[in-house]
């Protein structure tokens, strides 16, 4: 009931992941990212154990196919189960279970995944791809959601829409972006939405946070001040 696409960014190695559902507050259960480790979505019949474990596994230095085999610990409810993962250096896995509803399946490229379960048809997967891969001079945040737009427009889930999400992580712990339609009729384009707010305010604001090579980040005020004209300059 759910459909999302994980990929990698060549140019610095952030991951990130965009999905969208018929189902409230998708972004709270199915994406799992780590810096330099890898991205996970677990969808379907979703099990929110198995994004953790599935880091675990590749941050201790598992393949992807080990590290997704290797997850399912005391769970016997795979056959209900869609989980795709992509790690740091763009290798990828990915499980549909036999008992998740049609239509369902998985696709991916070069450094990018998407996988889908009651989907109005595979088109929505390829759509997905396509957008990805033919906007590659867009920023990265953008063409996830460039992404997830045009499997909406591709049909979707075929229940209708709800919720969305898109989480991207560079070199920190925290995300560097993190936002969550929960419950809209339109949600894939409230994302959207959301997003470009972010590009103003928030964006601006990101350089002064503290980072693993900057741990105090930018506390000076005269900076501070002009963040704040950057973001409403009137």
């Amino acid at each position: 009931m759910t459909w999302s696409i994980i990929a990698r960014d060549r140019e610095n190695g952030s991951l990130g992941i965009a999905v969208a559902s018929r189902f409230f507050a998708v972004g709270a259960i199915v994406p799992w990212i780590r810096s330099g480790v890898g991205a996970v979505a677990s969808q379907a019949m979703a099990n929110p154990m198995l994004g953790p474990a599935i880091l675990d596994r590749l941050q201790a230095g598992e393949t992807v196919e080990a590290a997704l085999d290797g997850a399912w610990g005391g769970d016997d409810g795979r056959a209900v189960r869609q989980v795709h993962v992509l790690d740091s250096h763009g290798n990828r896995a990915a499980h549909t279970g036999g008992d998740c509803i049609d239509w369902c399946g998985d696709m991916a490229g070069v450094d990018v995944s998407v996988a889908g379960n009651m989907l109005a048809g595979k088109a929505v997967l390829q759509a997905c791809l396509d957008e990805y891969r033919d906007h590659g001079d867009r920023p990265f945040g953008e063409r996830l959601l460039r992404s997830l737009l045009a499997g909406d427009a591709a049909g979707g889930d075929k229940r209708g829409r709800q919720s969305a999400a898109l989480q991207i992580y560079t070199t920190e712990d925290y995300p560097d972006w993190d936002i969550r339609v929960d419950d809209h009729p339109n949600a894939p384009a409230e994302l959207a939405r959301v997003f470009a707010v972010g590009q103003t305010a928030f964006a601006a604001y990101k350089p002064l946070i503290p980072t693993h090579a900057n741990p105090a980040g930018i506390t000076d005020r005269a900076r501070m001040a002009q963040v704040r004209e950057k973001a409403d300059p009137q």
